[in-house]
């Protein structure tokens, strides 16, 4: 069975998070991507802020991220739980690990999702964080994780924690 090259930036950088989504997954190291900025800024189904990887051009950008293998099986699966084609498009992406680099699929927020009022609740920001400190993203990039302001209370959104059953 094949195994494909994906980018985690937000959430899924949370090994507990992701293989509840794609078991096979397996985190090759971390990687950034230049170009980028984080924002918090992509609607979810919850109506709060969800982690995009935003292209800007720039290169002193960076979005630290864990560059993983998952079966390809499993591909479809998690496409559908992040919403491609609805919330997310599919973008092919260069990556840095280490002195390498190479290319890897990730999600981006599609243009029509975007909103830049939005905050993440805190369960959601709790998992970026989760991953980032468990795959040794850069102490001040994590401590820019933490500064992310949270959303309080949602009204009319679902109370399902995704990833949970």
């Amino acid at each position: 069975m094949g195994r494909v090259r994906y980018f985690a930036y937000g959430s899924n950088m949370s090994s507990e998070r992701l293989k509840a989504r794609t078991p096979s997954a397996r985190a090759v190291g971390r990687a950034c991507l230049a170009g980028h900025a984080l924002r918090w800024h992509k609607l979810g189904r919850d109506g709060t802020g969800k982690c995009d990887a935003a292209h800007t051009g720039e290169p002193s950008d960076i979005v630290w991220g864990v560059l993983l293998e998952i079966d390809c099986a499993e591909k479809a699966v998690l496409d559908r739980i992040e919403g491609l084609g609805i919330g997310y498009d599919e973008a092919e992406v260069r990556v840095a690990l280490g002195s390498e680099s190479c290319t890897a699929y990730t999600y981006r927020a599609k243009p029509e999702r975007i909103d830049p009022s939005l905050r993440p609740q805190q369960w959601y920001k709790d998992h970026v964080l989760r991953g980032a400190r468990e795959h040794g993203l850069p102490d001040a990039y994590v401590r820019e994780l933490e500064s992310q302001p949270v959303r309080s209370c949602v009204r009319g959104g679902s109370r399902r924690r995704p990833g949970r059953r």
